[in-house]
């Protein structure tokens, strides 16, 4: 079974022969999906610049924060141009990962920033969050501007070897929504819905990564037709839970948590939260696939990033 079929298989339930793993930023040969961005965030000399304008400001090996934030008032909104969708060389990277790994891989058109993110990238976060309220229609320019240049994007990866599209868009805080559960619904749900349905359209699967506790929109992200559904923190839910609510609507995409166990915990430890995973969200039949980063920036070692891995291709051995 090739990587692009076992990825395949885990996605839409077609017992695939192992755990697929997908590994974001390092040894991309053991690797059965692979992100390849075709939106450039960090672009320019110092790799700081994002096609959308802004430049970003760190002080470690994290992304970090935008210096400023371009559309300071409503009336800058008027004289900013959005990204060309149709650049030369959008696809440059992807074309180079797919020429070294071969056709056997499962690719992702990955958007690297998406939607609300970007927004709040532009707009700044709190003047974003106010806008909501205070002026939903010059929001919902700005929103149109973000999810049309995407949608774009979209359109234009078809056919070029990519079985997914990847949108990061983070909804959750550590226990809860950002917005309203209402607010969500109203505004954003409906642009998704656009987007994904695009997707399909055109062949390929939904990704979608999100940090935080983002359980109440789990059923509106299935329902409007994620394929898959990269929770970056499954620290913060419980897992028999989740696994008896949403098992089998859904590929799951999950890491050994990278605010604990990957950072701080034993090998056993690792293995442990693996195969809590698996049980609870995976099985034979599909339905997990399992997320690695190499994270020295935050103080992973290389012994926990390597049983990561070893972990996540252990899992379901012991059941053919």
């Amino acid at each position: 079974m090739t990587s692009k079929e076992r990825a395949q298989r885990a996605i839409h339930f077609g017992k695939p022969d192992r755990l697929p793993i997908l590994i974001f930023n390092a040894d991309l040969a053991q690797s059965d999906l692979i992100v390849c961005d075709v939106v450039d965030h960090f672009g320019g000399e110092n790799k700081d610049t994002s096609e959308f304008g802004f430049v970003w400001d760190s002080r470690d090996d994290t992304m970090g924060q935008p210096r400023e934030n371009l559309l300071k008032e409503w009336s800058d909104l008027k004289d900013y141009r959005f990204p060309e969708a149709a650049r030369p060389d959008r696809f440059a990277d992807a074309l180079e990962k797919m020429k070294l790994y071969g056709n056997d891989k499962y690719y992702v058109a990955g958007l690297s920033l998406s939607g609300f993110t970007v927004m709040t990238f532009l707009r700044g976060f709190e003047n974003t969050l106010c806008d909501l309220y205070e002026e939903p229609e010059l929001l919902g320019k700005l929103a149109d501007g973000v999810f049309g240049f995407e949608e774009e994007v979209i359109r234009l990866s078809a056919g070029k070897g990519f079985s997914a599209v990847a949108f990061f868009d983070d909804w959750g805080t550590q226990d809860r929504l950002i917005i309203s559960h209402e607010q969500w619904r109203d505004f954003f749900k409906p642009r998704y819905k656009r987007q994904f349905e695009l997707c399909h359209a055109l062949g390929m699967d939904v990704y979608f990564h999100c940090c935080g506790y983002i359980w109440d929109i789990i059923p509106d992200l299935i329902e409007i037709g994620v394929d898959i559904l990269n929770i970056s923190q499954p620290n913060l839910f419980d897992l028999p839970r989740l696994g008896q609510a949403f098992k089998g609507n859904v590929c799951f995409l999950c890491p050994v948590s990278y605010q604990t166990t990957s950072l701080s915990g034993t090998r056993e430890d690792i293995f442990r939260d693996a195969r809590e995973l698996y049980q609870a969200l995976g099985g034979p039949e599909g339905g997990l696939i399992g997320y690695i980063e190499e994270y020295s920036s935050l103080g992973m070692s290389r012994e926990n990033y390597e049983a990561c891995k070893e972990a996540f291709l252990s899992c379901g051995r012991d059941e053919g």
